[in-house]
């Protein structure tokens, strides 16, 4: 009996990616600056918002501001449910199994001190060791820091080479009957290198030490799977991912969290209080002391919305091909290079240019338009590596243009002309 083969079912189309119509989502993008079109390229430090959550945190404050979790009337109630939501949307995002693993914070440093401060200070003591790396941000730095001095703990720091990279095999080394966490940025904020991090939290597992991981770049320009990662804390702030500021995210898996004494006392963290004790909520309010951001905590569900939306994957596509185009026409301006060369990068293009000096680059491409970030970018550690005092940076997000990097190329070839 023969058979035939039946054609594969059509493909769903997949729609292009329309930046135009991505951009008109964000107002502030018609802005101009000393009279020429505004390119706004400094999304690493903080990214633009669009109208959808712009529109979001207004109609809270018209329609349905009350506080949260503490009310029964209708305001009361439907705050809180739309708090709720966004945590929910929050879960789906980063895919963690419970909402409750979902703490909401101010943005990822407060996210990385809490950690330190409740998870660092139960497990970390007198000749203990936390493991970061050479790239990190200061917020990954500092914390532990404290913590290591408090404890009279060592902070251990994996290096990186040339490119930017942390070489995994020095890292594996690195890890020691002595190391009680891990905490690694996800992307670097400066050079734009992605780490390997779920190698690394294979690593560190298969020696039973958690890893903490600094998504703050990364939310914006990937898909994140914290489960897939292997991540036992994953942290991220709202503002660099088309949200309001004030409001970030500490995902923690829930038998770790479950253990953490908390962080702050006050209000809403707590079951019952007596003179005598006081018992903790449940997960997660036990680290949510206060009122929070309540309409930029909702605003910030719709960021999520608009991001999840689009795709992170398509984000991601459109970043990369921003950066290759980018990464080629800098490297082909006279006396300009480009630090930080990593296989693996995300939208990040930190460089310099022989006889100006960051800040002068940056203010020359400000009065062409081009918003760029320069200075050492809160990773001193990183410009100490290549013997920099600074480097200027331009960082993409989702609704910029190949014709705004030839912007940023024009610019950046007045201010050559002006300085020598």
């Amino acid at each position: 009996m023969s058979t035939v083969a039946r054609p594969a079912p059509a493909a769903t189309p997949v729609p292009a990616y329309d930046v135009a119509a991505i951009r008109r989502d964000f107002p502030i993008l018609a802005t101009r600056v000393y009279g020429k079109p505004l390119v706004y390229l400094d999304n690493a430090a903080s990214a633009q918002k669009p109208s959808a959550v712009i529109d979001a945190e207004r109609d809270v404050y018209e329609k349905c501001y009350a506080n949260i979790h503490r009310g029964v009337h209708w305001l009361s109630v439907h705050a809180t449910d739309a708090y709720d939501a966004a945590r929910e949307k929050t879960r789906r995002f980063l895919n963690a199994a419970e909402a409750r693993e979902i703490v909401f914070v101010r943005g990822t440093t407060e996210a990385v001190n809490l950690v330190a401060q409740t998870y660092g200070r139960t497990h970390v003591g007198p000749g203990d060791e936390v493991l970061i790396t050479g790239l990190e941000h200061h917020s990954n730095i500092v914390p532990w820091q404290m913590l290591c001095e408090e404890r009279k703990a060592r902070l251990a720091v994996a290096p990186i080479n040339d490119a930017g990279e942390v070489d995994v095999d020095v890292f594996a080394r690195l890890l020691t009957p002595r190391t009680r966490i891990v905490s690694v940025a996800h992307l670097s904020n400066a050079l734009g290198t992605v780490l390997p991090v779920r190698r690394m939290a294979e690593l560190a597992h298969e020696r039973g030490i958690p890893i903490f991981v600094d998504g703050a770049q990364a939310t914006p320009r990937m898909p994140v799977d914290v489960r897939e990662l292997g991540a036992d804390f994953y942290a991220f702030s709202s503002h660099k991912t088309y949200g309001p500021t004030g409001v970030g995210v500490l995902y923690g898996r829930a038998e770790l969290l479950e253990k953490m004494p908390p962080y702050q006392g006050g209000g809403d963290m707590i079951r019952s209080v007596t003179f005598d004790k006081t018992t903790y909520n449940k997960l997660p309010h036990k680290f949510e002391a206060g009122t929070p951001n309540i309409a930029g905590g909702i605003a910030f569900g719709a960021a999520l919305d608009y991001v999840t939306g689009i795709g992170l994957e398509r984000i991601a596509a459109h970043e990369h091909d921003l950066l290759v185009d980018a990464t080629e026409k800098l490297q082909a301006v006279d006396g300009l290079r480009v630090v930080g060369t990593a296989r693996e990068k995300a939208g990040v293009l930190s460089f310099v240019i022989d006889g100006v000096h960051p800040h002068d680059i940056g203010t020359v491409l400000d009065r062409h338009g081009v918003a760029i970030r320069t200075g050492h970018h809160c990773a001193q550690p990183v410009m100490d590596r290549y013997g920099l005092p600074a480097t200027a940076r331009a960082s993409f997000g989702l609704y910029n243009t190949r014709d705004e990097v030839d912007a940023l190329v024009g610019a950046i070839h007045e201010a050559i002309r002006m300085f020598r």
